[in-house]
């Protein structure tokens, strides 16, 4: 194949009608017909297949002739990436020689940025024309407009493409956030432990109050340094009420680097909910495929693509306890559900990757309650974790690739891992994880009427 290419950067150039696909890795493409050519297509047709080969091959010269990056600039940018994706959905043969490529790349920083590439030649002897940054993080620099006059289409900026309507907060954002336990009738004896949110480089934490009818003591768990209040309880308790207050500045999450002496290899072993066999190495094997060699990142975003594309968002049946069997076999599931299903599969090909749990703040609104909490993975590649939210890209398609890598800023995250264990420990053992608090009485788990509430402060 040619190694050459021609990078255009002029902002409003005017296509011809044949190449009408709205050019972009999303899915609301569109492909328009008039002034499409009646002929006969030949009979040497280059197939999508052999398009994928033909930018693959492109990129990955060019990365070896470059020294390890590929290059790639505007009038605004200059760039150099690796190759996360190619979207082989939106791969397209334009007719008469011509063929429409869509990628993601990232740069050192983690931000993925959508590249698109015009190709012409025939199949083994492509040849790149042009190349556009369309996108960064999920958000388009321009769209595509039509000339109604004469059905050319042309770029057209796009001044604000913000994601907050689709639940986003980029940059940083701070609230007030109220955890609160209402407990219940007590005949005999209580023990409760609360989950505490602590500061990390992404969050800010500071304790406004703490109300509780009795002292609580806190206590850290060895493995992943997660807090808890633990506290005693008797019948004079029942009834009362249990709220904790904190303030929070959050900041947008992206790759980070790792701790020096982190331990990685607990994060590639199993977990009663997670395991790490042949079944789930099997499925990540045929997800990934042998096209990725041994790039940890493109394996990862494989197996990210092939549980937003298996699974369905459905809180039903035995959702909510983060069992990665139950979310292979019955392909639905909740938060806690994606994201064991993709630890699994990406620890069973020694990709490190843990869970994390916490709540998202609405981007909407500034004050309200929260149905529930939400939970996030994190993987490792290249000495850096790397932030998902798979469930939220699969319930937001826009923002799958925002999502690979990024976390907004309106979330608070209350305790990382799994099979988490304290001591004293609940009798009822190792706590699966932990968001809702853990009461005990005599003994015996009960589930407590918990809510969440917040107030976004101005940003200081």
């Amino acid at each position: 194949m040619k190694k050459t290419s021609r990078i255009i950067s002029i902002p409003f150039l005017i296509l011809s009608v044949f190449s009408l696909i709205l050019f972009s890795c999303q899915s609301t493409t569109e492909t328009v017909t008039e002034n499409k050519s009646k002929e006969k297509e030949p009979e040497n047709k280059v197939t999508i297949k052999e398009i994928e080969v033909g930018i693959r091959y492109y990129i990955q010269e060019t990365i070896k002739q470059s020294g390890g990056k590929f290059h790639v600039e505007n009038d605004t940018l200059s760039l150099d990436l690796r190759l996360v994706r190619v979207h082989t959905e939106f791969l397209a043969n334009l007719g008469g020689g011509t063929y429409f490529a869509c990628t993601d790349l990232a740069d050192e920083k983690g931000d993925i940025y959508d590249v698109d590439f015009f190709l012409d030649g025939e199949a083994g002897d492509m040849n790149v024309t042009r190349t556009d940054i369309h996108k960064l993080n999920g958000r388009p620099f321009y769209t595509w407009k039509k000339n109604k006059d004469n059905g050319t289409w042309f770029t057209v900026p796009i001044e604000d493409a913000g994601n907050k309507l689709l639940g986003v907060v980029e940059g940083k954002d701070e609230f007030v956030f109220h955890y609160s336990v209402q407990l219940p009738e007590i005949k005999g004896t209580g023990k409760m432990w609360l989950p505490i949110a602590q500061s990390t480089p992404f969050q800010d934490v500071e304790i406004l109050s703490v109300e509780s009818p009795v002292d609580e003591k806190y206590i850290t768990d060895k493995k992943y340094g997660n807090r808890a209040a633990f506290l005693n309880l008797n019948a004079a308790q029942s009834g009362k009420e249990v709220t904790i207050s904190y303030r929070v500045k959050r900041k947008e999450k992206q790759p980070y680097a790792a701790k020096e002496d982190e331990n990685l290899v607990q994060y590639l072993q199993p977990s009663s909910l997670i395991p790490v066999n042949d079944r789930f190495k099997n499925i990540a094997k045929k997800a990934i495929r042998d096209k990725t060699k041994d790039d940890p990142i493109i394996k990862s975003r494989a197996l990210y693509d092939y549980v937003i594309d298996s699974m369905s968002y459905i809180r039903d049946g035995e959702f909510g306890t983060g069992d990665a069997v139950y979310a292979c076999d019955a392909k639905t599931g909740n938060c806690t559900e994606f994201h064991s299903f993709f630890i699994a599969l990406a620890r069973s090909v020694n990709i490190p990757a843990r869970f994390a749990i916490g709540a998202s703040i609405p981007s909407a609104r500034n004050e309200g309650g929260i149905e529930g909490y939400h939970c996030w993975a994190e993987f490792y590649a290249e000495g850096k974790w790397w932030p998902v939210d798979i469930s939220e890209a699969n319930k937001y398609t826009a923002l799958a690739t925002y999502y690979f890598g990024h976390h907004g800023a309106n979330r608070f995250e209350f305790s990382r891992g799994r099979d988490i264990q304290f001591q004293p420990q609940p009798k009822s053992g190792k706590i699966n994880y932990f968001a809702y608090p853990i009461l005990e009485i005599n003994g015996e788990k009960v589930k407590p009427k918990t809510d969440f509430s917040y107030e976004r402060k101005e940003i200081s």
